[in-house]
């Protein structure tokens, strides 16, 4: 490993941006695809050890030719390792020649579901439908999130909603969604409330107090993907 691959230069690059970033990025991309370290490493052509480092280390700051490399192993992009889109929509690659969509059947459906994150709920307004984001959690099959009692998420209680999540994968123009319909309800008992709570895969993003659970029970799943030849 040179001076330069150890990021001898600091621990900050040009812009401000904390080079730790570039570490953390590269092993939520590797987890994201399965990857081992050696894995990628065989793929980069670099050693493990060096994988470890830059992602362990905040202060590491990988050379631009050994960073291209470890872009091309994650299926990636330097820009993306950087955070460069992070704050762009999803799908704003191009669409890859000869794509292919599939569509899922309801245990693929619940199989994605089950990878947790944020998903959108479609929430009735005065204004009109609205879709809000929220971060969800799957428990006994049941899509559970948590808000404020007088919240717009809340008001889907004691109706039939809809909630969708996606992925996006933009180096290789690939991606799904899938699509839950189904009654909502809020949830009430203290016992339920402490089950979720112990079972959720983590607490809503935004600050504040969101003590009301609602769960939503799909009565159907549909989804679709789009793969490329």
């Amino acid at each position: 490993m040179t001076a330069h691959e150890a990021g001898a230069e600091g621990p900050a690059s040009g812009d401000g941006r904390a080079r730790g970033d570039i570490g953390r990025r590269m092993a939520q991309r590797r987890a994201e695809l399965g990857l081992s370290r050696e894995e990628v490493a065989l793929r980069a052509g670099t050693a493990p050890g060096y994988l470890e480092y830059l992602e362990e280390r905040p202060s590491a700051a990988p050379g631009s030719g050994a960073l291209l490399r470890i872009a091309h192993a994650l299926e990636t992009t330097v820009a993306a390792l950087h955070g460069g889109v992070s704050d762009l929509p999803p799908g704003t690659g191009r669409a890859a020649a000869g794509a292919v969509l599939h569509e899922l059947d309801p245990a693929e459906c619940r199989e994605l579901l089950g990878t947790h994150g944020v998903g959108r709920l479609v929430t009735a307004t005065a204004e009109g439908p609205a879709i809000v984001p929220v971060n969800y959690s799957v428990v006994e099959g049941d899509i559970v999130f948590r808000t404020a009692p007088d919240a717009g998420p809340a008001g889907v209680a004691g109706t039939d909603t809809a909630f969708e999540v996606d992925r996006i994968d933009d180096a290789l123009s690939e991606g799904w969604s899938v699509l839950v319909r189904g009654p909502a309800r809020r949830v009430t008992g203290e016992d339920e409330e402490r089950r979720l709570a112990e079972q959720a895969y983590s607490r809503p993003w935004p600050p504040g107090e969101r003590p009301l659970w609602v769960r939503i029970t799909p009565r159907h799943l549909t989804g679709r993907r789009v793969a490329s030849r």
